[in-house]
């Protein structure tokens, strides 16, 4: 927790309390969250510099796939996007479960990264993965444009104009 909090008036720490509490419903938690997000924490107590991000490495045996991933976006975004979007580290994710893939945006003004599901690559077509690919770079678009990055009309439009579904969960 940030120590800027510590100077916070009793209303602002009842809301993080509350956030934090077991079976608080939704609409509660969000308003409580709200509240405790928009107390000046930094006016109180300077934020440490967040440590630079170490590059992900690259196991030796994905190496030929991730390159031939990152070549795939290469002629997707060619194809698809008229080559507006920027070269992206493109890495694979033994951790994921219900997701296939998902483009992580750091908040900390770190480079961008399409993250594939390494179990979506072994079971699935390699078609399939594609779309997963391509499904990614149109958050990608999003994200590049300035929109927000959700599954909403504006994705669903680009989704089916690019030729993939804009289905966000695998049926695994």
């Amino acid at each position: 927790m940030h120590a800027g909090y510590a100077a916070a008036p009793d209303h602002v720490l009842q809301a993080i309390v509350r956030f934090l509490s077991r079976r608080v419903p939704r609409v509660e938690r969000a308003a409580a969250r709200k509240i405790f997000m928009a107390f000046p924490v930094e006016h109180h107590v300077a934020s440490r510099p967040r440590a630079a991000r170490r590059a992900r490495p690259v196991a030796p045996e994905d190496q030929a796939l991730i390159e031939r991933l990152t070549q795939v976006h290469v002629e997707f975004n060619a194809g698809h996007f008229g080559g507006a979007l920027s070269a992206i580290a493109i890495h694979l994710s033994d951790r994921m479960r219900r997701r296939l893939g998902e483009l992580h945006v750091p908040r900390d003004g770190a480079p961008a990264e399409i993250v594939i599901a390494r179990r979506h690559i072994r079971r699935d077509r390699w078609a399939a993965v594609l779309d997963t690919l391509l499904h990614e770079m149109v958050h990608q678009w999003q994200a590049e444009t300035g929109r927000p990055i959700d599954h909403g009309k504006e994705f669903r439009r680009m989704a089916r104009q690019v030729g993939v579904s804009p289905r966000a969960v695998a049926d695994l």
